[in-house]
């Protein structure tokens, strides 16, 4: 994965690493405040060997010194030392359980001493760091050779004496805190990395062409307008999806130059895409282009061509492969544009059936000889085989594919779904893209895209939150 890959996968997984590195930071916090405190008080001592005063005899006394201030480190916590340190404070703990306490450390290149101990009480542990430095000296003078008069050769003074320390030294809370912090925040992207991984929900152009060679048509950002004014291309002209909408129209209007037929299939993989709305506002952006246009409401299952535009759906298709009504009789203009629309009409109980019989293929040769483009809602691809058919008579499909709705592997099931029927696929619509995922557009004086001259062709606008589930 490249650094880009990284930053985009954080960009999108942010908040994962932010809960994760929360949670960590307050069971630091946590553990922080349950942690008792401990004082820690130290020592120091210096070891010196008495000399008669030569030079030759100081620097003997100094070497012998320096090689023996380490063994003096150990000598410190050892039971030697800590019994008597026991006895005289009347300690309820065995030397091994002290040596826990106590540790020695010597300076680099010194022959300086410090003894710390760490305790509950603040005084014990001054108290207990004091006694172990005198037990210390007096051990260490004991072990080292005798002089030829008969005194001690190492002799230790007592440099700083230890004192009952005014904070405790644990629990360090910043380092505690910090170091929760830093493991929450790669926990945060060790899961976001792995999340990614799982991952298996197309959101973006990439996603779709890492799938097929099929051409992504185009590409519609979610707007919160559309929920009020599904028709946005006529409501909402100037919004970011109409513009989007009419792009797509400019490509599909390329690749029906390559087809002799009129006819287009609108389609998904599953419900909730936005297949409807975006055949209803393709229509509309078709006619406003000066074709003739007619919009079929093929989705006898949950048709929702008339709800969104508001006319009346009682009658239509279904009234017309029944033979009950000529479809002149059911066709209702949209407004003042070169749009007709025909309704689903009562939903029937054999969609398959109706939608496969030799009525709806005079139907669509009927309507493809007075219109220029004739334009078909259907049901989703997987769930029924509603749009397979109606794409083996039609020209080709259109598969609408809703930005984090469906997984790679539903749209590839999709397209193999066209290609065992051998029914044509003109292209992709990637819907309701997250502001996220959408590349910027401004508008200006002039026109400008952020990526101009870039060598990459713009997706679509971007509006604001999240998507909503329609047809």
């Amino acid at each position: 994965m490249e650094l880009r890959a990284y930053l985009d996968m954080l960009r999108r997984r942010w908040l994962t690493v932010l809960v994760v590195a929360l949670v960590a930071l307050a069971a630091a916090a946590a553990m922080t405040l349950l942690m008792t405190p401990k004082y820690t008080a130290t020592t120091r001592l210096f070891f010196g060997v008495e000399g008669s005063g030569s030079a030759t005899e100081l620097a003997q006394g100094s070497t012998f010194a320096e090689k023996q201030i380490t063994s003096y480190a150990e000598v410190a916590t050892s039971p030697l030392v800590l019994k008597s340190v026991i006895d005289e404070l009347h300690l309820s703990m065995t030397p091994e359980e002290l040596a826990g306490t106590v540790s020695a450390n010597v300076p680099t290149q010194t022959v300086i001493l410090e003894i710390a101990v760490t305790d509950v009480d603040a005084a014990q542990a001054a108290d207990i760091a004091n006694a172990v430095g005198t037990k210390l000296s007096k051990v260490a003078a004991s072990l080292s050779p005798e002089r030829a008069d008969g005194s001690q050769a190492v002799r230790a003074t007592t440099l700083a004496p230890a004192v009952p320390p005014t904070s405790p030294s644990s629990p360090n809370v910043v380092r505690n805190l910090a170091l929760g912090l830093v493991v929450g925040i790669l926990l945060g992207v060790g899961l976001a990395l792995l999340r990614q991984a799982l991952d298996t929900k197309l959101r973006s152009d990439k996603d779709i062409r890492s799938l097929t060679d099929s051409p992504l048509l185009g590409s519609i950002a979610f707007d919160q307008a559309v929920s009020r004014h599904p028709v946005v291309v006529a409501d909402e002209p100037m919004s970011p999806p109409a513009e989007a909408i009419r792009r797509l129209r400019t490509n599909l209007q390329f690749i029906g130059a390559a087809h002799e037929s009129k006819s287009v299939v609108v389609t998904s993989s599953v419900a909730g895409e936005g297949k409807s709305t975006t055949a209803i506002n393709l229509a509309v952006a078709l006619a406003d282009a000066g074709s003739r246009v007619v919009l079929v409401d093929a989705d006898l299952r949950r048709p929702s061509v008339a709800k969104y535009t508001g006319l009346e759906g009682r009658a239509g298709l279904t009234t017309v492969l029944i033979g009950r009504a000529d479809v002149e009789d059911v066709l209702q203009p949209w407004r003042e544009a070169s749009l007709d629309l025909l309704p689903s009409g009562q939903v029937p109980p054999n969609p398959s059936e109706l939608l496969g019989s030799p009525a709806m293929a005079d139907l669509l040769a009927k309507l493809a000889a007075s219109y220029d483009v004739v334009l078909l809602d259907s049901p989703p691809l997987l769930p029924v085989t509603d749009a397979t058919i109606l794409t083996k008579m039609a020209g080709g499909a259109l598969i609408v594919v809703g930005a984090d709705r469906i997984h790679k592997a539903q749209l590839v099931d999709s397209i193999d779904t066209l290609r065992t029927a051998d029914a044509q696929l003109y292209g992709l619509v990637l819907n309701k893209i997250a502001r996220r995922d959408a590349r910027p557009y401004v508008y200006e004086s002039g026109y400008y895209t952020a990526e101009e001259g870039s060598g990459r062709q713009p997706a679509t606008a971007s509006p604001a939150p999240r998507r909503r589930a329609d047809g």
